[in-house]
């Protein structure tokens, strides 16, 4: 109750949405720039069980952005040291840590299992999967990107648009705009990663959809950030196969 003082006095946030987070299953694909402070929020406001799943392990290139990691973890898998970070910051919560590739052998299985999946990876063909799986399971996603001075995010919920009505694949096969190839401010994933954080709690405590059907632009350049609303596509084959 003390940890959580601050959150419980909230005006319409009460003990029954503390305990809405308290028996939350989250997962967070990628412990990368985003995932490394969106796990962390979770994990200090109170998300009972958080899943960190990544194939990756850090490097030197990581540190100037992926706030959990020292040069002391370099060659350590990132779930892996993410996963004790979490667990000194809150150790009222269950953290697991997957240091494999989430793919099709193991992403039905994995997603079924969440109330949210957050989405920070890196890769467009590991987005399309993610999202394919989150709809076919109805599975509520939110998808947050970072890259150079600018981010974007929206959320996936029941009837919603899907990432792939937004952005077909045949479109976005460019594995090229990727931190590594195009490069990013410091501070660009770390924005992106609080307002993931800050809408899967609203979403987890309060039911909130705020980003259903809506995608958030952020400019890290002019700081201004805009909302545009999407309607779902009827041709695309994640919809309809659903």
């Amino acid at each position: 109750m003390h940890l959580y003082s601050r959150q419980i006095l909230l005006d319409g946030w009460d003990i029954e949405a503390q305990e809405k987070l308290k028996l939350a299953n989250v997962l967070i694909v990628g412990c990368g720039g985003i995932g490394c402070l969106s796990a962390e929020l979770l994990a200090r406001a109170g998300v009972g069980k958080i899943t960190l799943i990544d194939a990756d392990m850090i490097e030197t290139s990581n540190l100037q952005r992926q706030i959990a990691y020292t040069p002391a973890d370099l060659g350590f898998y990132k779930a892996e040291i993410l996963a004790k970070r979490l667990m000194q910051i809150n150790p009222y919560i269950e953290i697991v840590s997957l240091t494999t590739l989430l793919d099709a052998q193991n992403a039905g299985t994995l997603i079924a299992q969440q109330d949210l999946v957050l989405d920070g990876c890196d890769n467009f063909s590991t987005r399309y999967l993610v999202n394919q799986y989150c709809r076919q399971l109805n599975v509520p996603l939110l998808s947050a990107s970072a890259i150079g001075f600018q981010g974007q995010m929206f959320m996936v919920e029941g009837d919603s648009a899907c990432y792939e009505c937004l952005f077909p694949k045949e479109q976005h096969v460019n594995e090229s705009l990727r931190c590594t190839d195009s490069g990013v401010l410091a501070t660009t994933p770390n924005v992106m990663a609080t307002l993931q954080a800050h809408h899967a709690l609203l979403y987890l405590g309060l039911g909130n959809t705020a980003l259903k059907q809506k995608l958030l632009l952020w400019d890290g350049l002019s700081m201004k950030q805009r909302l545009l609303s999407f309607d779902q596509d009827h041709n695309c084959p994640v919809c309809q196969a659903r």
